[in-house]
């Protein structure tokens, strides 16, 4: 709204400047005499009339009685005024009457036919689901006339992502692939985005976090996503290597280079070195011990009556938190059935899936609750999901509702 505001004033103030004009202009250059006047009109006549006596046109005694009527013209008007004439000036009145009225009528147009409330909405940032929905279904309707808009395209692939509608997601991140191909971050969303929809990083995302980390050897995310990779597929030794170079980008004494140096102690030790990581100039001692009592989040997940007799009551469900912006591994996770819905679930760090990745360790997370038809950890078209706001980790009372259909 500040923007917007800041913006509307700078254009009022240069239109006003630009009426003003008139008011800074020097008023000698309005003025002109009027015996001034009167003598170059003389002078232009009597050559005109000098002319036409030199053509023959004007006999000699028409051109002293043309010039004696001109002479007497030139004195009448010199005796009839000394006085300097001036052409119409702008009064002041004016002026201030257009500095006063124009804001006046701008804002009151603005209040008659603009929308005020979307600037108080955009400030206190309450949105509905409505309201988000239908941003980016305009935002998808104006891509769709202008395909080469590739910024447009990266936009509405996140606002996409952020709404979990994953395969439209896809295929805007492919609409700006031009765009995606040359930055690492966007490579590095991109196969983030394929991983939360397959349930891995094999293939494509891997394939687009090579091409990342071709781009920035040091890209953040993409070392952390190549590592993730590597030990998925028990290439232990690959994957502490990505995350060595990643834990020397962050501060020795933060969070998240204890958690990463945890992650990386438990790789070499899978890879049989046993190796302790360095980070910055200290050492990080092996391991933050599971969370204190208190951390863990708890609430109750129900499935919506719209899909209630979709789903058999032996269908698998599956509870996992997922750090916000840390990827598409769960940092905790559980199982249940439908016939246990609703149903009352805790997730702590004793529900960890590696070790030194704990739910404490996470700043904000989101809880997603998912009906597997065919009981498979990886998301398949037809399973119904339901995920949480971000939260902080410790928060009670979470109420989650299966609601949607996966695509």
């Amino acid at each position: 709204m500040t923007v917007f505001l800041i913006a509307a004033a700078l254009v009022l103030a240069a239109s006003l400047a630009l009426l003003a004009r008139p008011w800074w202009r020097n008023r000698h250059q309005a003025t002109e005499s009027r015996r001034a006047l009167n003598a170059a009109i003389y002078r232009d006549q009597i050559l005109e009339i000098e002319h036409d006596r030199a053509s023959g046109q004007l006999s000699e005694t028409d051109f002293q009685d043309a010039q004696s009527e001109l002479q007497r013209r030139l004195l009448d008007d010199a005796t009839t005024t000394d006085a300097t004439q001036t052409l119409p000036a702008h009064p002041k009145r004016t002026l201030f009457a257009l500095l006063a009225v124009l804001p006046l009528a701008a804002v009151g147009l603005y209040l008659w036919l603009g929308n005020p409330a979307a600037l108080e909405q955009a400030a206190r940032g309450d949105f509905s689901q409505a309201d988000i929905d239908k941003m980016v279904a305009g935002l998808a309707a104006k891509l769709e006339s202008e395909p080469d808009n590739l910024q447009g395209w990266v936009m509405l692939a996140r606002s996409y992502k952020a709404m979990h509608r994953l395969p439209e997601a896809e295929r805007a991140f492919e609409k700006a692939m031009p765009l995606v191909e040359k930055d690492p971050q966007l490579l590095s969303d991109y196969a983030d985005l394929i991983a939360s929809k397959t349930g891995n990083l094999e293939g494509r995302p891997e394939q687009l976090i090579a091409q990342a980390l071709a781009l920035d050897p040091d890209h953040l995310q993409s070392l952390w996503l190549a590592g993730t990779a590597a030990f998925n597929r028990k290439d232990y030794a690959k994957a502490a290597d990505h995350w060595e170079r990643a834990v020397r980008q962050l501060p020795p004494d933060s969070e998240d280079a204890q958690m990463l140096a945890n992650i990386i102690a438990e790789a070499r030790q899978k890879a049989g070195s046993g190796a302790a990581v360095a980070t910055g100039a200290k050492v990080v001692a092996a391991g933050t011990k599971a969370a204190a009592a208190g951390t863990g989040l708890a609430g109750r997940i129900e499935l919506a009556a719209a899909l209630t007799g979709q789903a058999a009551l032996s269908d698998t469900v599956f509870i996992v938190a997922r750090a916000v912006g840390g990827g598409p591994m769960p940092l905790a996770a559980k199982r249940a059935r439908v016939a246990d819905l609703p149903m009352d679930f805790t997730l702590d760090d004793a529900d960890a899936l590696m070790p030194g990745r704990s739910l404490s360790s996470a700043q904000s997370v989101q809880v997603e609750a998912r009906i597997s038809k065919s009981g498979d950890a990886k998301s398949m078209p037809g399973d119904f999901s339901g995920v949480s706001r971000p939260v902080k980790p410790g928060t009670k009372g979470m109420r989650l509702t299966i609601d949607k259909v996966v695509q």
